[in-house]
């Protein structure tokens, strides 16, 4: 199959190496990619993936079978929509159903509307208005921006006047959502969507705090394993139910079906499982735990969302090992990264067995001919094993191997599974 992936992070990179570790050969292009991507296909880094007319030009022009929507920002723009109207099939939902992920107020009237158990919210557009939620809901503080804000739109804190300074933070850029606060045990789970059927991946947890022990400020994703040996065995079920449906069902009966990835944010409390939010695509860095580990072919799941095939599908097969991702972040990471920095020590890394690389900020230094950090999150060093203990051993050996100044990474990623 023809595939084109657009983005250029480690989850893209998870996806073509999962698409290149089928039976059947594909042909996949990538835009714009990055340079570990590059290593491994063909890139378009001339194509921006934001502009939806010209991907679909570009799909027509090379026959491409299946486009596969890598980030949020090209779904919240409507990149599949051009696509999907072309007759091309696309995974990733249209704009409409997209703002799942790009607008927390239309998720949660969806919620609501589908009765999907969640945390009690209040959406402001002033300070005023954002403190009177503060007081009522008490600390600790949850303060969510409202759109896309790359991970880090997401405060929750006992200290009101960084709850105050948020708010005001992210109200210059539009409205926010001041949340009750959910205690528990937080849970990833995809679902894969025709906009009828969903089948479930395997769940994973990842860690969104940059310091060990869940200290410092959110980020993207710190690093997550796979599965979750302590999750009930009715978890998927529930939310399948609960959940995942419900969801696609109201948004089906609203005339904007959702085609792609449903990814849910759960976190299991006393009262039962709530949706901490969704997003509408592969999550990151938990996509490089939950491919590895499926033995079903992607591509077949990618193409049966995408053409509405899906019902009557068997759910996808998961091998019995673990996977543990370390993410490697630059210096100043989350708030003001230092990039352009070499890396090195790559080889040594990915020497490492059971070890894979999945880049996410990466270049090639036209006048050096070096590697070099390009971004926050730079690397995904991912590790599989028979147990957590071996596959986080794994892991944390190659990540020293590799070489970038003031790079920082967390040292307790799956730490509790594995004792």
């Amino acid at each position: 199959m023809k595939i084109l992936v657009l983005g250029s992070g480690a989850r893209e990179h998870a996806i073509v190496t999962s698409l290149l570790s089928e039976e059947v050969a594909h042909d996949i292009v990538v835009a714009p990619g990055n340079a570990g991507i590059a290593q491994d296909v063909r890139v378009e880094t001339s194509l921006d993936p934001l502009d939806g007319v010209a991907v679909t030009e570009y799909a027509i022009e090379n026959d491409i079978e299946l486009v596969v929507v890598g980030p949020e920002a090209p779904l919240v723009a409507g990149v599949a929509d051009p696509l999907r109207t072309r007759g091309i099939p696309v995974f990733g939902p249209g704009k409409v159903a997209a703002q799942l992920e790009g607008s927390k107020t239309f998720a949660k009237r969806i919620m609501e509307a589908a009765g999907v158990p969640t945390g009690r919210a209040v959406r402001a557009t002033t300070i005023v208005e954002a403190e009177e939620a503060l007081d009522a809901f008490g600390a600790p503080y949850v303060i969510k921006a409202d759109g896309l804000a790359a991970g880090k739109g997401v405060l929750v804190t006992g200290d009101r006047e960084a709850a105050v300074a948020h708010s005001i933070q992210y109200l210059r850029q539009g409205s926010v959502l001041i949340e009750e606060f959910l205690d528990g045990q937080e849970v990833s789970l995809f679902l894969v969507s025709d906009g009828h059927t969903v089948l479930p991946l395997a769940p994973a947890q990842d860690f969104k705090r940059l310091l060990d022990g869940d200290e410092g400020p959110n980020t993207g994703g710190m690093g997550a394993y796979s599965p979750l040996p302590w999750l009930p065995e009715t978890f998927v079920d529930e939310v399948i139910d609960t959940v995942a449906l419900p969801t696609v069902r109201q948004l089906a009966k609203e005339q904007t079906p959702f085609i792609g990835l449903l990814y849910c944010g759960l976190i299991i409390t006393r009262h039962g499982i709530r949706v901490i939010e969704f997003n509408a695509r592969f999550g990151d860095p938990e996509t490089q735990v939950v491919l590895p580990r499926l033995v079903t072919p992607l591509s077949e799941l990618l193409f049966g969302a995408a053409t509405g095939a899906l019902a009557g599908v068997a759910r996808p097969e998961f091998a019995m090992d673990v996977a543990v991702t370390v993410v490697l972040a630059s210096e100043g990471y989350p708030e003001a990264p230092l990039t352009g920095r070499p890396i090195r020590g790559l080889d040594a890394a990915a020497a490492v067995p059971e070890v894979t690389i999945a880049h996410a900020a990466t270049a090639v230094d036209a006048a050096t001919g070096d590697l070099i950090a390009t971004g926050g999150r730079v690397l995904s060093v991912v590790a599989r094993g028979t147990t957590f203990g071996e596959a986080r051993n794994l892991a944390y050996d190659a990540i020293r191997q590799i070489d970038l100044q003031g790079s920082q990474y967390r040292t307790d990623i799956a730490a509790r599974v594995a004792d």
